[in-house]
C-alpha cells in the first residue's frame, strides 16, 4: 500500500495563485529557500549587518555569501541503489525472529506485484549491540559497530512510491518526478565554493554503471548548470572523462591548448553578450574554466598513493589484487567502496562541499545492487560488508582530522523491504517504511540514538509509531547546512524541519511530536 500524505501542501489543486507558504513548499519543500535567502538578501529584504554577512563577494560557481553562518560546511551522501533491507542491517525486530516461517498477516491491504506475500522472515544475519548506546546492528554491517555512537538512526521514514526510479529521485532531489535539482546542487548553489579549482558537487557512481534515472539524480535542473554533479570514477584509467586530451592527440601541447581555450572564450563571450538573460552559455564557460583548473588540482586530489598503508587497510583498499573474480564478493566491494570513501575525504579536505557515493547500479541479472527480491544473503552480503568497511573508516578518519564536527554524512536508500519473504530467500520492496542514518556534530544530533523503531514490524507501515516523509530528509539536511534558512516562514505543522534546533526536535524522543501522514500534529 502506498501511503498518501494529506498535508494541504501535498494535495493536487487547480491552477490558482499560491500563498507564500505553498510557494515555499512547492519549491522543493523549502529547498528553494536556499536561493531565496540570497535573493532576498541582495534585494535588502533580509536585513543583516555587514559584520554578520561579510562583504558581497563573487567567485566562480559561487552564489552570494549566506546571510548567516552555516553550521555544516560539507555533506557526504551514501546512496544504496536498489532498496537496502533495513530489517537485515539496522532495524532489529525480535518479533520477526519469534514468528519466522509463520504465515504473514499485515492486518491491512498490502500491494504485492509479483507472486504474493510469503511467511514472516527473520533477519538473515544475527544482530549484536554496539557502543554505549547499545545500538543493534547485524553481522553484515559489523564494521559500523566501531562508530555506532557517532550515528543517529531514523527508522520511521515513509515514501510516496514503490517504483525504484521515482523513489530514487525522491531521495536524491526531494521529488519523485524528474526536473528538480539534486541535493548536492542545492548545497552547491546555496553555500558556494571553497576551492575554485575543484567542483562544489562531486558524484562517485557505482563502478558497474549508473543507478535508475542516470544523471538526473544529480542534475542542477533549473539552477545554473555549474551546480550539477561532476562524475568521477576513482581508481580507473580515466577518472574524469575528457579532462585531458585523448592519448592519440599527442600533437596537443599545453601552449596550444591554452591558445585554443583563449579563442573559445572570446567566441563564447561574444555569443553570450548577444543573448542576455540566458545563463546556459555562462554555465558552460564556467565549466570550461573549471576544467582547465582541474587539470592541475584534480589529479593530486584523487591520488591516494601517498596515503599510509594502515589507512588503506582501514578503508578496505587492496592494491595488490590485479584482477577480481567475476562473482560479486565482499573484498572487491570493500576495495571499491572504500576507495571512493577515501577520495571523498580528500575532496572534502580540499573544499568540495558535497560528495555523493553510490553503491549499486540499475537493475539487471545477476543482481549488482540492493534490490534483493531473490536472495538477501547473496546480494546484500558483499555490498553491505563493503559499504560498512568504507563508511566506518570515513567517519573515523574525518573525526581524527577534526572534520566530522561540521560534516553531515547521510546514508539512504530509495525504500525498505518487507518483513515477509519473496521466493524464500528474498524480500519484496515496501515504500511504507525505510531507515536512514546520519553522522555529524554531537552538539546538534543526538548521536547513538535510535528513533522510530518498534519490536514487531507486523504492519505495512512498520517503521515506528510516527512517520517521517521521505521527501523531508533533504530539506532537513540542507536546512541544517544553512542553519534555519526559512525558519518562521513555513507553517508550524508542515512537517518540514530546518536547522539545528529542528533536527534536535526530530531526533530527541522527548521532544518529538506525534506525526500523522507525515505531518506534525500539535
Amino acid at each position: 500500500m502506498h501511503p498518501q500524505n494529506d498535508s494541504p501542501f501535498h494535495r493536487a489543486a487547480p491552477l490558482r495563485p499560491r500563498t507564500r507558504r505553498e510557494f515555499l513548499w512547492e519549491s522543493g519543500g523549502g529547498l528553494g529557500g536556499l536561493a531565496l535567502a540570497s535573493l532576498l538578501q541582495s534585494d535588502s529584504l533580509l536585513a543583516a549587518s555587514a559584520d554578520s554577512i561579510g562583504n558581497r563577494q563573487s567567485a566562480i560557481g559561487n552564489s552570494l555569501t549566506p546571510h548567516f553562518p552555516a553550521r555544516a560546511k560539507r555533506v557526504v551522501h551514501l546512496f544504496m541503489a536498489g532498496a537496502a533491507s533495513h530489517l537485515d542491517l539496522f532495524d532489529f525486530k525480535p518479533e520477526l525472529v519469534k514468528r519466522d516461517g509463520q504465515p504473514s498477516d499485515f492486518g491491512e491491504a498490502v500491494e504485492a506485484f509479483q507472486n504474493g506475500l510469503g511467511p514472516w522472515k527473520k533477519p538473515v544475519w544475527d544482530f549484536k549491540a554496539y557502543g554505549q548506546s547499545g545500538k543493534m546492528l547485524s553481522d553484515a554491517v559489523a564494521d559500523l559497530g566501531s562508530v555506532a555512537d557517532e550515528l543517529a538512526f531514523i527508522h520511521n521514514v515513509v515514501g510516496k512510491t514503490g517504483v525504484h526510479s521515482q523513489a530514487t529521485l525522491l531521495q536524491a532531489t526531494g521529488f519523485n518526478l524528474p526536473g528538480f535539482p539534486g541535493m548536492g546542487s542545492w548545497v552547491s548553489y546555496g553555500l558556494g565554493t571553497e576551492n575554485e579549482n575543484l567542483p562544489t558537487f562531486v558524484v562517485l557512481p557505482d563502478h558497474r554503471g549508473l543507478a535508475s534515472n542516470g544523471t538526473k539524480n544529480w542534475d542542477a535542473a533549473f539552477l545554473p548548470q555549474q551546480h550539477s554533479g561532476t562524475v568521477i570514477y576513482p581508481g580507473t584509467e580515466t577518472p574524469i572523462a575528457d579532462l585531458f586530451p585523448h592519448k592519440k592527440g599527442d600533437f596537443v601541447t599545453r601552449d596550444s591548448e591554452a591558445a585554443a581555450h583563449a579563442v573559445m572564450a572570446k567566441l563564447n563571450q561574444a555569443h553570450a553578450a548577444s543573448r542576455a538573460g540566458d545563463d546556459r552559455l555562462e554555465s558552460r564557460i564556467r565549466s570550461y574554466e573549471l576544467a582547465a583548473r582541474m587539470q592541475l588540482a584534480a589529479p593530486e586530489a584523487l591520488d591516494i598513493s601517498r596515503e599510509p598503508e594502515y589507512l588503506l587497510r582501514a578503508y578496505g583498499i587492496n592494491n595488490s589484487v590485479k584482477e577480481w573474480p567475476k562473482e560479486i564478493n565482499a573484498a572487491e566491494e570493500a576495495d571499491i567502496f572504500g576507495r571512493k570513501c577515501l577520495v571523498a575525504r580528500r575532496l572534502l579536505e580540499r573544499g568540495v562541499r558535497f560528495v555523493q557515493i553510490w553503491s549499486g547500479n540499475d537493475n539487471g541479472f545477476p543482481r549488482r545492487n540492493w534490490d534483493s527480491h531473490e536472495d538477501i544473503e547473496r546480494d546484500h552480503g558483499p555490498l553491505a560488508r563493503g559499504m560498512a568497511r568504507g563508511a566506518s573508516a570515513l567517519i573515523q578518519d574525518l573525526k581524527q582530522r577534526g572534520l566530522l564536527d561540521d560534516t553531515i554524512i547521510l546514508w539512504t536508500t530509495e525504500f525498505g523491504r518487507m518483513p515477509s519473504t519473496q521466493g524464500g530467500k528474498g524480500r519484496f520492496d515496501i515504500c511504507a517504511t525505510n531507515s536512514h542514518s546520519l553522522a555529524t556534530e554531537r552538539a546538534v544530533l543526538q548521536l547513538g540514538f535510535d528513533w522510530g523503531t518498534n519490536k514487531s514490524c507486523l504492519k505495512a507501515a512498520c517503521g515506528g509509531s510516527y512517520e517521517l516523509a521521505g521527501d523531508h530528509i533533504i530539506p532537513t539536511v540542507v536546512g541544517y547546512a544553512k542553519d534555519g534558512i526559512v525558519e518562521g516562514l513555513l507553517p508550524d505543522n508542515a512537517g518540514v524541519l530546518f536547522g539545528a534546533e529542528a533536527i534536535r526536535q526530530r531526533l530527541h524522543l522527548n521532544l518529538v511530536q506525534p506525526m500523522v501522514d507525515g505531518v506534525i500534529r500539535d
